[in-house]
C-alpha cells in the first residue's frame, strides 16, 4: 500500500482555526477583492512575526474567510499568544484609514483532522467553523465595535487558555452556551487587549422538546422560561429543589424538614425526615 495513500486517510490532531469577515455580503464587487487582501496580509504577517512557517500551515480560501489548520508539533499556545496579538495589530493598522473598518471573527478547536486532495474535514473543522459563525461572534463585534472577536471551544479553552502564558489572559475570556446543529456546547469569547466581554444575550434555550412540554404543564400562564447562557461569576448554589416542572410538582433530594413543611397542592411532610427522590 502506498504510504503517503494511506496517511490520507488518518486523522491527525490539529489546532483548526476559522477566520470570516464581518458583514461580508455587504461588500460590492470592487471592494471585496481589496477586503479579502486585507485578510491575507493580516493571517500572513501575523504568521510571520509569531515565526510559524508558511509550509507548516495549512490554508483554504473560503471567499469571504479563510480556513486554516495547524499541526500538534506548533504550540496552540503560540497561535493563542503572540500570533493572535499579531493578527489584532496588523488588523488595527489595516483599519487605520478605512471608513468601514474590517472586522474579523476567528473560531478556534482542536482535534482530529482528516486531509485529502481537496482540504480538510471532521468534526475538528465543523465546530471551529461554527464558533466562529455564532450569532453571539457576530452581536459581541457589532455591540463593542470591536475590530476581532475570538471564540474558543471549551476544550481548548481548559486545556490551554486557562493555563495561561506569554500574551494568553484567561480571566480576559467569557463562556456562553451555544446551541449548534450538533447539539449545546459551552464557548468562550474573547476580545484582544479588552476585559472579558459581559454576554447578556441569551443564546441557548431548552432543546424544542422540553419548551413543548412547558407550554403543555398546568399553571398560571405567566411564567417565562428562561435561555440558556453562562456568565462570569459564581453559579447559585444547587439547594436541591427544583420547582420547575409544573405548578404542583417539586423535585426534591436530600432535603431536611424539622417540623411542618406544606408543598405543592397540600402534601405535608412532617416532622424531621430526608426525602430522596
Amino acid at each position: 500500500m502506498n504510504h503517503d495513500a494511506s496517511e490520507l486517510t488518518e486523522a491527525h490532531y490539529e489546532l483548526v482555526i476559522s477566520v470570516d469577515a464581518r458583514r461580508s455580503g455587504e461588500y460590492d464587487d470592487v471592494d471585496k477583492p481589496r477586503m479579502r487582501a486585507r485578510i491575507y496580509r493580516v493571517l500572513e504577517t501575523a504568521f510571520t512575526h509569531a515565526k510559524v512557517a508558511r509550509e507548516a500551515v495549512h490554508l483554504e480560501d473560503r471567499g469571504d474567510g479563510v480556513l486554516l489548520s495547524v499541526p500538534g508539533r506548533i504550540a496552540a499556545s503560540r497561535l493563542l499568544g503572540l500570533w493572535l496579538v499579531e493578527v489584532h495589530e496588523k488588523l488595527r493598522d489595516e483599519n487605520r484609514d478605512l471608513a468601514v473598518p474590517l472586522g474579523l471573527r476567528i473560531g478556534m478547536h482542536v482535534g482530529p483532522v482528516r486531509h485529502d486532495g481537496r482540504g480538510i474535514s471532521g468534526r475538528a473543522v465543523d465546530l471551529a467553523c461554527r464558533l466562529a459563525d455564532s450569532s453571539v461572534a457576530r452581536d459581541l463585534l457589532d455591540a463593542e465595535k470591536a475590530d476581532l472577536v475570538l471564540v474558543t471551544s471549551g476544550s481548548l479553552y481548559e486545556e490551554v487558555v486557562s493555563a495561561g502564558g506569554k500574551f494568553i489572559e484567561p480571566a480576559h475570556y467569557a463562556p456562553a452556551r451555544l446551541r449548534l446543529k450538533e447539539g449545546e456546547v459551552t464557548a468562550w469569547f474573547h476580545l484582544p487587549g479588552r476585559p472579558a466581554p459581559v454576554i447578556r444575550q441569551a443564546v441557548a434555550g431548552p432543546p424544542p422538546a422540553l419548551d413543548e412540554a412547558l407550554a403543555d404543564a398546568p399553571g398560571d400562564g405567566d411564567e417565562e422560561d428562561a435561555d440558556v447562557v453562562d456568565m462570569p461569576g459564581e453559579a447559585a448554589p444547587d439547594l436541591g429543589i427544583h420547582p420547575k416542572v409544573s405548578r404542583d410538582t417539586f423535585h426534591n433530594e436530600h432535603n431536611v424538614y424539622h417540623g411542618n413543611v406544606r408543598m405543592g397542592g397540600g402534601a405535608t411532610h412532617h416532622g424531621t425526615e430526608q426525602r430522596k427522590g
